[in-house]
Order: structure tokens, then sequence, then C-alpha cells
């Protein structure tokens, strides 16, 4: 049976039936879809008649659709929030379901590779190969699962250890000015820590900023057993939320596997 379970789980999770509903507003960053029963977290697919009529035959390409997320209702609508802009969507456009749950594509072949907040590779090397799908949001460990805190996490920047020493599942936030090098330190966490991978959220950073941390920064040494994961400040909200969810959950596969994991959010007051 355990050769079957992956199986099951995508069976068990599938929608039997694909859901239609229809753009009534457009308010801010929110569309009012009518008849779309779908839950909170469910994703759905938006086609723009604006894009499909500019495309051949009419029924336009995967790039003309636009993602979103169902965040809530409104008497009789369902809010759904945009994974991009909303520049194109008209009332009446179709809204279509593509799924109940949520997921991660997760796996050893992430490590050295940059994604974007959706999971998706943006560094040119192809699409990822060997992974499975995580749930985006896991289950809490159950509290007296968690181990005690006891063992130190060597960062291999010496104030840190000898002064404020890191424990193995502790958290700590690190808080100051902007410009006097906290991203410089986290890139420095990431290169010389005693753990077996890191995993960097980029939320909220400047574009300009992303390749510069990766490619001097944290190095080709940093980058190759790391997983970064970047959602610029010039992207939607929606983007950057679920930019550090993909963190977490690649982090999370990671630990599961026996692995000590270093995961960096620069920054969580962005997020």
């Amino acid at each position: 049976m355990s050769l079957l379970s992956e199986q099951i789980q995508v069976l068990d999770e599938a929608d039997a039936l694909e859901l239609r509903g229809t753009v009534a507003q457009v308010r801010g960053l929110a569309l009012r879809v009518a008849a779309l029963p779908l839950p909170v977290g469910a994703t759905v697919r938006i086609k723009p008649q604006s894009r499909m009529q500019g495309a051949a035959g009419g029924r336009g390409s995967e790039s003309d659709w636009i993602e979103g997320e169902v965040v809530g209702f409104d008497d009789q609508h369902t809010l759904v929030m945009p994974l991009g802009s909303t520049s194109g969507i008209a009332s009446g456009d179709r809204v279509i379901s593509a799924g109940n749950s949520q997921f991660v594509l997760a796996g050893d072949a992430l490590l050295g590779r940059v994604l974007n907040g959706l999971g998706q590779t943006i560094d040119g090397r192809g699409p990822l190969l060997d992974t499975i799908r995580r749930p985006l949001l896991g289950r809490p460990i159950d509290p007296l699962d968690r181990p005690v805190i006891d063992q130190p996490l060597a960062t291999g920047i010496r104030a840190i250890d000898g002064l404020v020493s890191l424990g193995r599942g502790q958290r700590v936030g690190v808080f100051s000015s902007p410009g006097v090098g906290k991203s410089m330190l986290l890139g420095q966490m990431a290169r010389h820590t005693a753990a077996d991978v890191s995993v960097i959220a980029l939320v909220g950073e400047r574009g300009r900023e992303v390749r510069d941390f990766i490619e001097n920064t944290l190095g080709p040494d940093g980058l190759a057993r790391s997983v970064v994961v970047c959602a610029t400040s010039d992207e939607p909200a929606l983007i950057r939320v679920r930019a550090a969810m993909v963190a977490c959950a690649i982090a999370e596969y990671f630990r599961d596997t026996g692995l000590d994991v270093l995961l960096l959010m620069d920054s969580v007051t962005r997020f």
C-alpha cells in the first residue's frame, strides 16, 4: 500500500468537477465573482476576454490566463485575489476552478535553484525534475512532539556563535535600520552555517537587489546548498505572501527528510 500512497493522496485531493463563475466586479485588487462556490484557499484561473480575442483563434494560450486565490465571501459573491495584475479583466470574464488544495514542488532538485513566489523556477536552468508535491500549508507539529532546544546551531558568524548562539529549532529576529548589513549577515550565515540546507525567502526586496544577493552575497558555494525563493516589491501582495509560504513548505520538506535546515527570511516585516 505504501507504494500507492502518493497516488491515493492525489486522487483524494482531485476535484471531481470544474466549477465556473463569472466576474461581477473589480474592486481594488480583489474580484467579486458570481456563481463560484469554492472554499477559502482554493485556486482559480481567470480568462480575460480582451486577451483571448487578441490570440489566434480567439482561444488564447496558458500565458493569457491569470491565476488567483479565493480569499473570502461577500453576500452571494466569492472574493478572488489575482496572482497578477487586474489589467484587462472585465465584467463577465470566466473564472474556472483550479483546485481546492495548494501545493509546492519539493525535492533535492531544488538545491541551487531560484524560484518565484509561486514556486516556479526563474533561473533559466530548466524545469524541476524528481520532485514531489507538498501541501503549501503543512500541519503544525504537536507541541509534545517538539524536541527541547538544547543543541546549538553554528552559523559561522563568530559574534553570534560566541555571544548569542542559536539553538536547533529556535526562531531569531534581526532588526535594525536600513543599509547596515542585515542582508549581508544573512548571506554569510547561509554560506557558513553548519546546517545541511539553507532556504532563503527574499520577500519585498527591490528587484535590482535580488541578483546582487545571489551572485555576490550568497555566492556560488552558498547557492549550491541553498534554495532561494524571491518575490520583489513590484509584485502583487499575494505573491509576496505566497513566497514566504513556499519557502516554509520547502524547508519543512528537508526537515522531514532528517536534515538540519536554516530558514532565512528577508524580511519578515514585509511579509
